[in-house]
């Protein structure tokens, strides 16, 4: 089988996806060249690889540029199959060129988020237009699988539930810990409920003097997130774009890591920390609740509920033991459900629907 799989973000996801892919199947990766450079190690070398450029949303001549080119690739591939991640407000238009292709497209996130700027600049209408050009859809969670169905009409036997890949290269054995850091990762808009970790962190500090908060990413203006802060000593803020290398040190250091979202599709925040063999206190909001075990690789706790938040973090804080075994439940759960080959064979099934043949039967 000749598979295309075409994104214009997600660059470790579709780095790690491809070179998986590629022990079943002939692979042409597009994927924008600034999402490749840190992942570059982990690119099969077989795996077909054209980078391209994406320029901003508003610069029309180039856009239409670039996707007349990205065009011009895939038919010169002439793939069995097109897997598109997301869609994208370009791009989108240019779906129906490709009709003759069966296309497959990863939904990651069905509906925009509360405060996504980035998200806002792409009308849902655009969006769903994409879902709709798929002959097959993949989604992360069984929740947003109910969501692509009940709002953007898509049939439920066209959509598949694929768990999130595994991120980032973790240690072998779970890395020391000091016991008292807090970690909140990614990008920073309103839906991922920062203000309550903010809010809950003078109960957390009143059980755990020396507890810390690391705040890592970047999104919209932080100065409102500082006005919160009740004791501003006691934050670390990387307010800023984290590489690769810093990223793997602040997992490493971390104690706990914290999703305090007060809505979700789904997140990569959660596999990455199991790579690190972290446990994860999360918001039970959208498909979190899949991925995070309460009680076994981590706790749920309501959205909007600091010291429910405070309680989880505390306890996990306190007693190192639970810490690690928790850390290393989430760490088993990773490599049997979201490592990449296990999620190549599944995607491959969906190719496979896709061209209206039954799935290959798996040993």
């Amino acid at each position: 089988m000749k598979v295309a799989l075409l994104s214009y973000d997600f660059g470790e996801y579709c780095v790690r996806l491809a070179s998986a892919l590629r022990q079943m199947a002939d692979v042409l990766l597009l994927l924008r060249h600034q999402l490749v450079g840190p992942h570059l190690s982990v690119l099969d070398p077989q795996v077909n690889f054209h980078p391209f450029e994406k320029p901003r949303l508003r610069q029309a001549r180039r856009q239409i540029l670039v996707g007349l080119d990205l065009l011009s690739h895939l038919k010169a591939f002439d793939p069995d199959v097109i897997h598109l991640q997301q869609g994208h407000l370009w791009f989108n238009g240019f779906l129906p060129l490709l009709r003759r292709y069966p296309l497959v497209i990863t939904v990651h996130d069905p509906r925009r988020h509360l405060g996504d700027a980035g998200g806002r600049k792409t009308p849902q209408t655009i969006t769903d237009f994409g879902f709709r050009q798929a002959s097959q859809l993949i989604v992360h969670a069984e929740q947003s699988k109910r969501l692509v169905v009940g709002e953007s009409g898509a049939p439920a036997d066209i959509v598949h539930v694929v768990p999130h890949i595994t991120l980032g290269t973790g240690p072998t054995v779970p890395p020391h810990d000091n016991g008292s850091t807090v970690l909140f990762f990614g990008r920073i808009w309103e839906y991922k409920g920062l203000e309550y970790l903010i809010r809950a962190e003078p109960l957390i500090t009143a059980e755990v003097a020396d507890a810390r908060i690391v705040i890592a990413g970047q999104g919209e203006d932080f100065s409102r997130y500082r006005r919160m802060m009740v004791h501003p000593d006691r934050f670390t803020v990387y307010n800023e774009y984290v590489s690769e290398e810093a990223s793997s040190e602040l997992f490493q250091q971390a104690s706990v890591v914290v999703l305090p979202y007060v809505e979700a599709s789904q997140s990569g925040v959660i596999p990455l920390a199991y790579t690190f063999m972290k446990p994860v206190v999360a918001t039970g909001v959208g498909g979190l609740p899949e991925m995070v075990e309460d009680g076994r690789t981590g706790y749920v706790v309501p959205p909007r509920d600091e010291r429910a938040l405070a309680a989880a973090v505390v306890r996990l804080l306190r007693n190192q033991p639970l810490r690690r075994q928790l850390g290393l439940n989430g760490k088993r759960k990773l490599d049997a459900e979201c490592a990449p080959p296990v999620i190549a064979r599944q995607t491959f099934d969906v190719y496979t629907r896709a061209l209206g043949r039954r799935p290959a039967a798996t040993n």
